[in-house]
């Protein structure tokens, strides 16, 4: 028999989460977990071709879902003036990266610069504009959480232009903590260990990545998209109001093997 009792510690709170692609997704924990403690939840979708994909999840947490493409000129203005109808926000989760499969794949020497340029753009400097749109909405004050990964303080084989442009998000989040302090909105950067989803397939020899995890970690597990939300969940809830600018890793001890 379950007994697990939920208390909706983020009742009465919005939470926009940007980046479910599928089920799959890290940003699809997130959504999940903040539903499940009394959150209302807004979706994105990043076009016609991924709406089929996000509007059933969206429909089973009876989220609201609004389009967005980080890299169309003015849809994330568009989002946050339709967001800034409805009310005050308090959680956002920006869950988007992007390199071209070439830049990706390819080693760092051979980047090109359109190729890094891009992968900036939609990795790391999308969250800096999200944030600066999010935060006159957070009139309670509020978090924002970022999602990193390990490859952006040490050297993961095949991760390649990603390594850098991750270790200036988890720079940019450090900054904006500072910067959106007083107004008490904290910010995380969330680093989850290696997971199975839409965007890990485009790494060169991803199993390799999750049984290297699973034979080096401490707890010996793979995490999934729920620990990952759980985190979120408690960061962005009351217990946690005194911490910011952390890189919280998510990923069974794995970050601290040698």
């Amino acid at each position: 028999m379950n007994t697990e009792t939920v208390y909706p510690i983020l009742a009465g709170k919005r939470a926009l989460v940007v980046g479910v692609a599928n089920e799959h997704s890290i940003a699809w924990g997130c959504a999940l977990a903040f539903r499940k403690l009394g959150a209302d939840v807004v979706l994105t979708y990043l076009n016609e071709k991924a709406y089929p994909h996000v509007a059933p999840l969206a429909a089973e947490i009876d989220a609201q879902l609004l389009p967005l493409d980080v890299t169309q000129p003015g849809q994330l203005e568009a989002l946050f003036a339709a967001l800034a109808g409805q009310g005050p926000l308090d959680i956002v989760v920006h869950s988007i990266a992007f390199a071209p499969k070439a830049d990706l794949q390819g080693g760092l020497l051979d980047c090109s610069l359109d190729g890094f340029l891009q992968a900036m753009d939609v990795s790391c400097h999308s969250f800096v504009r999200m944030a600066k749109l999010a935060a006159p909405l957070m009139t309670g004050g509020g978090t924002l959480f970022a999602m990193s990964y390990h490859g952006a303080n040490k050297v993961v084989p095949n991760y390649n232009v990603m390594g850098p442009v991750k270790a200036a998000l988890e720079a940019a989040c450090r900054y904006l903590a500072y910067e959106l302090g007083p107004q008490a909105i904290r910010v995380h950067a969330i680093s989850p260990g290696p997971l199975q989803t839409r965007a890990a397939s485009g790494l060169k020899d991803f199993d390799r990545l999750l049984n290297d995890a699973v034979e080096r970690a401490p707890i010996g597990e793979l995490v999934d998209i729920v620990d990952v939300g759980n985190t979120c969940a408690y960061l962005a809830s009351p217990y946690a109001h005194r911490l910011t600018g952390s890189t919280v890793y998510v990923d069974s001890g794995l970050n601290i093997v040698a």
